[in-house]
C-alpha cells in the first residue's frame, strides 16, 4: 500500500507518542514535557495534540483498502 505524506507523517506522531508512554511506563520520565519545559506549557500541549490527532487519522488506515499484489 502506498503512504500519503500525511499518512507517515501521523505516523510519526503516533510512534513518538508511543516512545514517550513507554518512557513513562518504566522510568516515569517524560520526554516531551521534559524537552518543553512542563507537561502544562503551550508547545508540550500542542506536541500532545498533534499526538493525539494523529492516532485519531491512523484510525483510517485501518479501513483501507489494500492494493492486490503484482507479480
Amino acid at each position: 500500500m502506498n503512504r500519503t505524506p500525511l499518512d507517515r507523517a501521523a505516523l510519526i506522531l503516533v510512534i513518538i507518542g508511543a516512545l514517550n508512554w513507554l518512557l513513562v511506563g518504566l522510568f516515569k520520565f517524560d520526554l516531551v514535557a521534559n524537552l518543553f519545559g512542563g507537561s502544562g506549557t503551550f508547545l508540550s500541549r500542542t506536541v500532545y495534540s498533534l499526538v493525539g490527532l494523529g492516532g485519531l487519522y491512523c484510525i483510517s488506515l485501518l479501513f483501507r483498502e489494500v492494493e492486490p499484489a503484482r507479480e
